[in-house]
This record gives C-alpha cells, structure tokens and sequence, in this order.
C-alpha cells in the first residue's frame, strides 16, 4: 500500500530494435513523489512519464522533449508497472530503450537484481468509474469498471501461425512474470524488409522477434506459449497503460489494439469528466485487493 523505488543503481546494455545501435540503459532510485522520469544522459535532457510526453506511437510508443526523445519504452514500463514501482530514474545514452530477447523478462530480472524498497507515503490509482472506448473500424481498445485489474486482449491475423487469438490476464506480479514477461515481439518478413528500407528493424533479428514468413514462423525454437502473440499485445498493452504514471484499477480491453489507439485512450480517459478517480489505499476497499495483487514475491 506504499509508494516504491528500487534499492540499488542497475544498468544493462543491448542493442535497439529500429536503430540497432548499442544504448545503455542505467536504473536509479529517486524519492517518493518524484514519479518516473526518463533521462538522456547523452544530451542532459529529462523526459516525465505522462500522455503528454508521447511523440510518436508508428511502431512503438516514443516519447520525448525538444530534440530529445526516447522509443520503444513499452516492454520496461510494462515490466516497471507488474513490479509495483512509483518512483524512479530511467537513463540512456541513445534515442532507444534497448531490445534485448523482444520481451520484459530481461527488464524484470534487472529489476529482481535492483531490489524494491517501500516508503511511507501512499500508493495512488487510477480507478475507473465509467466505460471509455476508443476505435478504429473493428480495432478497439477500452476501459471500464472492475474490481480488479484485468486485461483481455483478442488479436485475428490472417496468418495460418497466429489465426484468432485470445487471452484474459487477471493482474500480478506473479502472474505477470509466468504468463506475460516472456512473450516476445512479433513481425512478418515482409513488414520487416520493408521497415529495414527506410531505416526501420535495423535491430531486429531471431534472437529478438518472432519472425514470419508466409509458411509459419522461422525462429527453430518456436513459440515459449501457445497463445504468445496475443500476451505480446497485453505486455504492450500494460506498458501503454504505465504512460499514465500510476497503476489502473479496472479493466482493458481491446481487439487488435495498437500503440496509437492506446495513446489515445489514456488521453481520453483523462480529459473525459467523472471516468476516473484517483484514490489511495485509505479510500478505496479495492485498492488494498490490488496491494495483494503486486505484492513483493
């Protein structure tokens, strides 16, 4: 029911997805109420986490400030929202998160390596009073009430390895860690030729994305769940949710969501009147349900 940070500085290096050039990523602590903020150590640039921020959602969800910016953050901010964490430092030498094996489990497993410390200030959340929807044609992604936080996610790719899929996650740590935190980045060889071409996926290979081609999918290993592409879209889904700075009470759910419909919906759930309502555990009986849900493991 407490604000949290990590214990200690950790740092990893990898490569990004789109750039393919080698960043640094450098995890610090910061005080209760300072919420998270991103840090491009290589510019002095410092970038909050909020709706506003958001830049560009083309093929990931980038935010950024002046000429600084900062791309692909979905995969740490979802693995940064299942541990529970309020406040906390995110550096980087270049202009993107690195990828690593395409999902969070790298991201959680810094975490782990981080530790997790409480203050005495508590945790608020976003807790959802009525519906909000946002579309696309048949594309959707949506909020509601719910005693719990929930996310559903459909996906139909007309692919004979995807086909129609389907996934309800009832949120945890624990959960999040076994049933989400491994599913990895999805993309079609041809998408991905194309995305090379102008300057996109310079990164991207089999150790880091589950590629297609017309047949199935080429990785010799296969898939680490049945249904991995559709948890890949909830392990996006809570990273976008984690823009808004503070944990979600209530439900998502979404058919064939995206980046953009996602940035969407956090702008509109703030703007509409009475579709929210920000408590603390003092205040809300459900609030102490979801403390039991991201309690430390």
């Amino acid at each position: 029911m407490k604000q949290r940070t990590i214990r200690q500085r950790v740092e990893l290096t990898g490569i990004g997805l789109h750039k393919g050039v080698p960043v640094t990523l450098v995890l610090e602590p910061l005080e209760a109420n300072s919420g998270i903020v991103f840090y491009r150590s290589d510019l002095g640039v410092s970038i909050p986490l909020m709706p506003e921020s958001i830049i560009d959602t083309t093929m990931a969800t980038v935010i950024g400030k002046g000429e600084a910016k900062v791309s692909t953050i979905e995969h740490l901010m979802s693995a940064i929202y299942a541990y529970g964490i309020d406040n906390l430092k995110i550096s980087i030498n270049n202009e993107e998160i690195p990828i690593m094996d395409g999902s969070s489990i790298a991201h959680c497993l810094l975490l782990d390596e981080a530790g997790i410390v409480e203050f005495d200030e508590p945790r608020k959340l976003i807790e959802i009073k009525k519906p909000i929807e946002v579309r696309d044609g048949e594309k959707f992604v949506r909020l509601e009430p719910s005693q719990k936080t929930i996310f559903d996610f459909s996906i139909d790719f007309k692919h004979p390895a995807i086909k129609e899929q389907h996934y309800t996650f009832t949120f945890s740590k624990p959960a999040y860690v076994d049933e989400i935190a491994k599913a990895r980045t999805f993309g079609f060889l041809q998408e991905v030729n194309h995305l090379r071409s102008i300057g996109l996926a310079k990164g991207g290979n089999l150790n880091n994305c589950i590629v297609l081609d017309e047949a199935g999918i080429m990785n010799k290993e296969g898939l680490r769940y049945p249904e991995e592409f559709v948890r890949h879209k909830i392990l996006d889904a809570i990273g976008d949710m984690a823009i808004l700075g503070i944990p979600l009470l209530g439900s998502y759910i979404s058919f064939a969501g995206s980046h953009k419909l996602n940035s969407l919906l956090t702008q509109k759930l703030l703007q509409e009147e009475g579709a929210y309502q920000v408590v603390t555990a003092s205040e809300s009986q459900k609030v102490l349900e979801f403390e039991k849900a991201v309690a430390i493991s």
